[in-house]
């Protein structure tokens, strides 16, 4: 297992082919990706042909910047994965995403691996802004953004080819700098 991270509760490692399985589960799950697709679950041939060649590919490209699989710390149960990456290519401004597994939820592990993410970010890894995006009417993610030390930035509306239920209030960015982080 390659790790990338640890905090109190959490493993962050690289995903290898092996999690075609993981990822597929977390995908089926209509309430984690209700906000994504509108409950749609995402194929298994799209897992394994376009998302873990993404996730492998960002390793090969920034090394210490992408997606990580989230793991328990305490038996290795897999909880789901954050996105801690360049979103065109310059390390200065990192997006930070989190999508976990149903039973994960309410019990703090977004906050505290985008936390630790931040902290890494802006203490080890030359960012010196990380910014993240949800639906407006995404609430719980909101709340993890906000408990993250990441300010409300903007609304803004995007033309989708299949709007999902609440797009039409539109997607928020939050963001935090470098300079007002208080670790």
């Amino acid at each position: 297992m390659d790790v990338f991270l640890t905090t109190e509760r959490l493993v962050l490692r690289r995903f290898t082919a092996a999690d075609a399985d993981a990822l597929v589960e977390l995908d089926a799950d209509p309430r984690v990706t209700r906000y994504l697709t509108g409950g749609r679950a995402t194929p298994r041939e799209v897992v394994e042909s376009t998302l873990l060649p993404l996730y492998l590919d960002h390793y090969r490209r920034y090394g210490d910047l992408g997606w990580w699989a989230a793991e328990e710390r305490a038996g290795g149960a897999f909880l789901g994965w954050f996105e801690f990456r360049p979103p065109d290519g310059d390390r200065a401004e990192v997006e930070l995403g989190y999508r976990l597994r149903h039973p994960a939820w309410g019990r703090g592990y977004a906050t505290e691996g985008a936390r630790a993410l931040i902290r890494l970010g802006f203490t080890g890894l030359g960012v010196e802004r990380v910014v993240a995006y949800t639906m407006a009417v995404n609430a719980g993610s909101r709340r993890v953004m906000e408990k993250a030390g990441l300010s409300y930035v903007r609304t803004f509306h995007e033309a989708y080819p299949e709007p999902v239920p609440g797009s039409e209030h539109g997607e928020v960015e939050y963001a935090l700098a470098a300079a007002d982080w208080r670790p």
